[in-house]
């Protein structure tokens, strides 16, 4: 239907287009005939006006001929005014239909009328309400404002009166003394735990007091007299208690650390006289310094005195040096020295003293030593004594900083004012001991214990001490930097003339330094001293010096280099049983090994194969410079040699080995010296084939005589002997 309608616009607008032309052509331009009995109905078109535009009229006509209804209709020929009556008559058809519709339903729609009538009504009582709920709220909103200030100014003076509550309440129970404490203070002993907490109160009120008074509260006036007498009676009875356990220390045969340690448990009695009454907490700080100091210095001196008493009786002497001789003769009141001067040299099972599990073992008693018949060397004493010290000075460094409540330089004085006279007194000690100290090896274990016992001090936080390690260590340094340059300078004015008899083997002041060395290295890996290494690269080069000074008292090389192996050999081998592989004495005097062994074994050969040693250098040098034909003048040297390599290689070999096996001491550096001069000897007759290989040689008939060198390694491993 809505093409239909669409179509019958598009014709109606057709034929008046029609008509309109038609008409125009009738009338002429001016339209006045007789035929203008209806007007030309333009609808809102205004053809004067300017926003009249045709090109719109123009889209609009494209548009509805564009129909397929009107294609159709112009396509077939259709009277478009015959169509559009058609059209009209059904749109009228239609209308009358639609008419007769709403005829039919009127009931229903005066019914719809109604229902909405009614609606509208209730919609509209409904708004009167929401109306009168509107207003109500309106006013409850404004008593729940009113409210809420009320409230807010009710909770603003309750805070306030809580604050002034509060204020008012820490103030009077600051103030008030209660029963319980006048009872405590007055009657209860001190060491009763009722005594300690109403101590404590009684404290607090008085800091209180003392703080409401600066203020200006005039109740304070009230409470200040019966405070101030119960501070006086609990003063009276601290005092009266501490001292009485500081006097406790005084008895003989009494262990101080319990009653030190009981006194732990009531530190706050020194702080409230700290805070109360000064006069006496210095009184007590006094006495209890002037206590203990005289009590550790009477123990440590007698036990000091004691531990001496179960030293080694044979001690080193001035004269026992690297460098003196074992026949070195005494006056006649000199005391006997020691049985073996090696033994001051020798580290042995000393070492102990510095591990771990000996460090911090239990101190030494000497009269359980002494009935033991038990003897110590210096450091296992100096360990014991030092322990001791350290483990009496950590505790007693402890309880000063927490009963007496000081720390930094406060607790460091008072420390000292403790424990000074001691300090000074083990200091001296040792001082006049180390005067005629020469054992350096102690010495040396010494300093060690003090750089362990520093670290221990340190982890324990106690800083206490420092000052006095570094004191100790100020006396010990010195006197080993000297003791090692006395044996440096023993060694350096060794004659060897002056020493007796020489043989070939080790001398006993090298292995006096191979086991000195040997010491001082292993304790210095421990903890590394760049002054020590030193000190021990000068000794070496002494050492070395002396080796070769007494070598040249050897008329042969031969036995000069027997001499300076053995040495060398022995050095290093005692160097690595302690010390590592890769330091500077090991590698030094490996080196000096090795060059003296290769020496050595051209020194062996040159005997019994001199002459093919000679031979074989030549030729090789002649065939080297391009001069091999002057080799042919040498067959008969030749034949001789190959001849008497012939005969005599395996006596020969067979007597060096047995010359090196005598005149090494020990076996297994004779084996290599052996194996090496063996292989020199078989890489030497395999050159002498080479050059017999040469054009000038090869002729030779004497080449016959040649010993396979194949063989010759089998025959000569045979001398190798086995340990």
């Amino acid at each position: 239907m809505a093409a239909a309608a669409t179509m019958a616009a598009a014709a109606r607008e057709l034929v008046m287009r029609a008509g309109t032309s038609d008409m125009e052509e009738e009338e002429g331009p001016l339209g006045g005939g007789p035929g203008l009995q209806e007007p030309l109905q333009l609808g809102e078109l205004d053809i004067t006006s300017n926003e009249f535009i045709l090109d719109e009229v123009d889209v609009h006509i494209q548009a509805n001929l564009e129909d397929e209804l009107v294609k159709e209709a112009l396509k077939t020929g259709v009277d478009l005014r015959h169509y559009s009556k058609q059209v009209e008559l059904e749109l009228q058809q239609i209308e009358q239909k639609s008419i007769r519709d709403y005829i039919q339903e009127s009931e229903n729609i005066a019914s719809l009328h109604n229902q909405i009538t009614a609606c509208d009504a209730v919609l509209e009582r409904m708004e009167q309400m929401l109306g009168a709920f509107q207003s109500d709220l309106s006013s409850i909103s404004s008593e729940i404002r009113t409210l809420q200030e009320q409230s807010g100014a009710m909770n603003i003076r309750l805070r306030n009166r809580q604050a002034v509550r509060g204020k008012l309440g820490e103030l009077v129970d600051g103030l008030v003394v209660p029963s319980a404490l006048v009872t405590a203070i007055l009657e209860a002993p001190v060491t009763e735990p009722r005594f300690l907490e109403q101590l404590q109160e009684l404290d607090a009120k008085a800091a209180a007091v003392r703080e409401q008074e600066a203020r200006g509260t005039a109740a304070c006036a009230d409470v200040r007299g019966v405070l101030d007498r119960l501070r006086v009676k609990a003063v009276t009875k601290i005092r009266e208690f501490i001292l009485q356990k500081i006097y406790s220390f005084r008895k003989p045969m009494t262990n101080y650390q319990i009653p030190q340690t009981a006194l732990l448990k009531y530190r706050f009695f020194y702080q409230f006289l700290l805070g109360n009454e000064r006069a006496t907490a210095k009184e007590i700080r006094d006495e209890y310094v002037e206590t203990l100091s005289k009590i550790y210095l009477s123990y440590y001196r007698s036990y000091l005195g004691r531990l001496m008493k179960v030293q080694y009786e044979e001690v080193a002497e001035k004269d026992d040096l690297m460098g003196v001789e074992d026949t070195a003769k005494k006056g006649f009141f000199s005391k006997p020295s020691l049985r073996s001067r090696n033994t001051i040299f020798t580290l042995g099972t000393r070492g102990s003293v510095i591990s771990p599990t000996e460090l911090e073992a239990p101190i030494l008693v000497p009269h359980t030593a002494q009935r033991g018949e038990q003897r110590y060397p210096f450091e296992a004493l100096f360990r014991s004594q030092h322990y001791a010290l350290l483990d009496n000075s950590c505790r007693e460094y402890l309880f000063i900083c927490e009963f007496f409540v000081v720390s930094g330089p406060a607790a460091h004085d008072l420390f000292h004012a403790v424990m000074g006279r001691t300090l000074n007194m083990t200091l001296k000690h040792l001082e006049s001991y180390l005067a005629d100290c020469y054992d350096a090896i102690a010495v040396f274990l010494c300093i060690h214990i003090v750089l362990r016992f520093r670290s221990i001090a340190a982890k324990r936080d106690v800083p206490a001490l420092d000052r006095y390690w570094e004191q100790v260590l100020a006396l010990l340094w010195p006197r080993f930097e000297l003791i090692l340059e006395m044996n440096v300078q023993s060694v350096r004015s060794t004659d060897p003339q002056r020493l007796g008899g020489l043989d070939t083997r080790p001398h006993y002041i090298t292995r006096r330094y191979a086991e000195f060395s040997s010491a001082l290295v292993s304790i210095n890996q421990t903890i590394p001293n760049e002054r020590t290494m030193q000190l021990l690269g000068q000794l070496q080069v002494e050492v070395e010096n002396f080796v070769l000074r007494v070598a040249a008292e050897f008329s042969s090389r031969k036995e000069q280099l027997v001499f300076l192996i053995n040495n060398y050999d022995m050095m290093l081998g005692v160097l690595m049983e302690r010390a590592a592989d890769d330091s500077k004495e090991v590698e030094s005097f490996q080196q000096l090994l090795n060059a003296r062994t290769q020496e050595f074994i051209e020194e062996l050969l040159s005997p019994p194969f001199g002459g093919l040693v000679a031979f074989v250098k030549e030729a090789e040098a002649l065939i080297e410079r391009g001069q091999a034909e002057r080799l042919r003048g040498e067959e008969a040297r030749v034949t001789q040699l190959i001849r008497g390599f012939g005969s005599s290689w395996k006596s020969s070999v067979e007597s060096l080995s047995q010359d090196v096996m005598r005149s090494f001491t020990n076996f297994r550096n004779g084996t290599s010296i052996i194996q090496g001069a063996l292989t020199q000897l078989i890489q030497l007759y395999h050159r002498f084939h080479r050059v017999l290989s040469q054009p000038q040689l090869r002729a030779l008939p004497a080449r016959t005589e040649l010993i396979n060198i194949h063989h010759l390694m089998v025959e000569l491993k045979k001398h190798k002997p086995n340990f």
